[in-house]
């Protein structure tokens, strides 16, 4: 896999990270460990590299659920109850995309979250 794919990857979510103040040591650890994943993974297909980046996310966002709750939190939405925004497509890219939960909006692409 192209090393310049992975580094992309964590520098998107870093920066969503920090737009949002999560970027705590164990936020950052997280990313790490989807890192070295992902980069695990993305060696065994390499024709799925472009999906790296919204698994990535994917996996940190997962990994934050247990520890801190939702992140991150839709901020365009002013009624009902907090809700995530999740990554599209599905499978992470190309192209991955923040979407909130429940209007299917798109919020930001993956490294564009604005700060609350």
């Amino acid at each position: 896999m192209d090393e310049r794919l992975l580094l992309e990857a964590r520098a998107r979510v870093l920066a969503d990270l920090t737009a949002r103040k999560l970027a705590t040591p164990h936020a950052v650890s997280a990313l790490e460990d989807a890192c070295d994943s992902r980069q695990w993974w993305a060696s065994q297909w390499p024709e799925g590299a472009v999906f790296v980046a919204g698994l990535v996310a994917q996996d940190v966002q997962d990994a934050l659920l247990e520890s801190v709750g939702r992140w991150p939190v839709c901020l365009q939405c002013d009624d009902g109850p907090p809700h995530s925004l999740y990554i599209q497509p599905d499978l992470g890219g190309p192209d991955p995309v923040w979407v909130c939960e429940e209007t299917g909006e798109i919020a930001a692409a993956l490294g564009f979250l604005q700060r609350p």
